[in-house]
């Protein structure tokens, strides 16, 4: 057990974080409990890692919204693409977003998932996250080029 997590966490991580920004070292220490805890009820072996992303993804936002920080951030220029500021930047943007427009954002933009799987891990109707990603994508323009 302790080795499968030692090998899950760099993965729940790299979910957790984006969502939960400076919560994410938390969030991922809460999907491993959650994975821990139910293992036992995973059915198939084979999707453990769809399985493991829809647990990392919920305890994110929950965590996310439990903080329920405003983090101020303002943009100056925006910098050169290579500009080691780029990805700072970055994530300040990503730090104005709610938690589930920053996990929808994660879960397509990041992993790769299209729209009815990310609707999947996200626990709602493949519309529903078609709309998010639409508004979630338009508040990141928004708040970049603002």
């Amino acid at each position: 057990m302790h080795d499968l997590l030692d090998h899950l966490t760099p993965y729940i991580a790299r979910i957790c974080v984006p969502i939960a920004l400076a919560d994410g070292p938390d969030a991922t220490q809460e999907a491993l409990v959650a994975v821990f805890r139910a293992l036992r009820g995973l059915r198939e072996p084979e999707a453990l890692y769809g399985w493991v992303r829809a647990i990392a993804v919920r305890e994110a936002v929950r965590v996310a919204r439990r903080a329920a920080r405003a983090v101020p951030a303002e943009l100056a220029d925006v910098p050169e693409r290579g500009d080691p500021q780029l990805a700072a930047d970055i994530g300040d943007v990503l730090a104005r977003l709610s938690p589930g427009h920053r996990a929808v954002l994660v879960l397509r933009d990041v992993e790769g998932l299209d729209e009815e799987a990310a609707a999947a891990v996200l626990g709602v109707p493949a519309g529903t996250a078609k709309s998010r990603l639409h508004r979630a994508r338009s508040s990141f323009r928004k708040a970049w080029f603002s």
